[in-house]
């Protein structure tokens, strides 16, 4: 089969591969759209993982079930399926202790273009199909299934880690697509004031769509100095880090209110330490909790959101600012995510 593959780092292209084999608790699925995140490009371009070879890119897309192992029960061919980012081992020890995602070992649930190929492929591997899989409403398209995949759930596991409550005032540092959902998140949650930290138009735009109610840019001054200016010193009763480097901590911390909760599910894609304020972390005693996880997968966790999605409680067409079709606009998609132009939210591509 043809598949778009990282070479090594620093270089990507089109290979030839065997097509995946069927285990007997899973399934083969053809893509019916996939989308690029911004982790292709750290993987690709950074190396953040370490270097890879020929192996397949890509962990967001939708698809069309192709064949399932003997075991699986709730799957057939030409179901048209969710597929989540992280597909956990859920016979493991550490699903069965609650965090699936590092099923195998610490973000060993993610697979796909890590420790196996991903999705950029004619046809891609998961394991524990009916764990891991979840139909695809009806009313729910190829583009909208994409951002099911990793965007939406990342950005809300944000606001499950930061713990926002009714009434909350909550603050999200970066609006790309994970912190838009972020802030979408924390809105279906009862946040009653949501503060966005970043400048560019059209996200600013989509965030106020999705219920953020204040913005603040980093060319105005430090984020946390202008936190505590909105709030009269009192600081946010919640952090979502979206955005940033191990740096955005320092102003995370400081603005946050004690008994607060900062919730990271930014990818750390570079640096050795995060920097966390001494004095205004309460000398390591302000009751100022700091949670950084990564997203749960699975089949439950897709059901939900593709029901808020296909319910009109969710809309994510936002999000899929640029939409190609093709696989021969793959690379284009990448090389776009990697540049960034000011217009990009997020790429897709539709295999038509």
């Amino acid at each position: 089969m043809k598949a778009y593959a990282m070479l090594k780092i620093g270089e990507s292209g089109w290979i030839e591969k065997e097509r995946p084999v069927c285990g007997p608790m899973d399934a083969i699925v053809r893509p019916l759209a996939v989308a690029i995140c911004t982790s292709d490009v750290h993987t690709l371009w950074e190396g953040a993982i370490g270097d890879r070879h020929n192996m397949i890119l890509g962990h967001e897309g939708c698809g069309e079930v192709v064949e399932v192992g003997e075991l699986v029960r709730d799957f057939k061919p030409g179901d048209r399926v969710l597929v989540p980012a992280i597909t956990p081992d859920w016979n493991s020890l550490e699903a069965q202790a609650g965090y699936s995602m590092h099923s195998g070992g610490m973000l060993a649930g993610w697979k796909f273009s890590n420790f196996k190929d991903g999705v950029f492929g004619e046809f891609f591997h998961v394991n524990d199909a009916d764990g891991n899989l979840a139909i695809m409403p009806d009313n729910v398209s190829p583009v909208e299934a994409c951002m099911l995949s990793d965007m939406v759930p990342t950005g809300f596991h944000g606001v499950e880690l930061a713990d926002v409550k009714f009434g909350d005032t909550v603050l999200v540092i970066g609006i790309g697509p994970v912190g838009l959902m972020s802030v979408a998140g924390a809105n279906l949650r009862g946040a009653a004031r949501i503060m966005a930290v970043g400048t560019r138009p059209n996200c600013v735009e989509v965030a106020k769509g999705y219920g953020a109610t204040e913005f603040i840019s980093y060319r105005d001054g430090g984020i946390a100095e202008q936190v505590l200016k909105l709030t009269d010193g009192k600081g946010v009763d919640r952090v979502i880090v979206a955005g940033g480097d191990g740096d955005t901590f320092i102003d995370a911390v400081a603005a946050l209110k004690p008994g607060g909760a900062v919730g990271n599910v930014n990818y750390l894609g570079t640096g050795d330490y995060v920097r966390i304020p001494r004095v205004e972390w309460g000398v390591g005693m302000g009751h100022k909790q700091i949670n950084g996880g990564l997203m749960p997968g699975g089949r439950l966790r897709m059901e939900k959101l593709g029901a808020l999605v296909s319910a009109g409680r969710l809309d994510v067409k936002p999000l899929a600012s640029h939409v190609f079709h093709g696989w021969e606009k793959l690379e284009e998609a990448l090389f776009l995510m990697r540049d960034k132009p000011a217009d990009l939210i997020k790429p897709v591509v539709v295999i038509d």
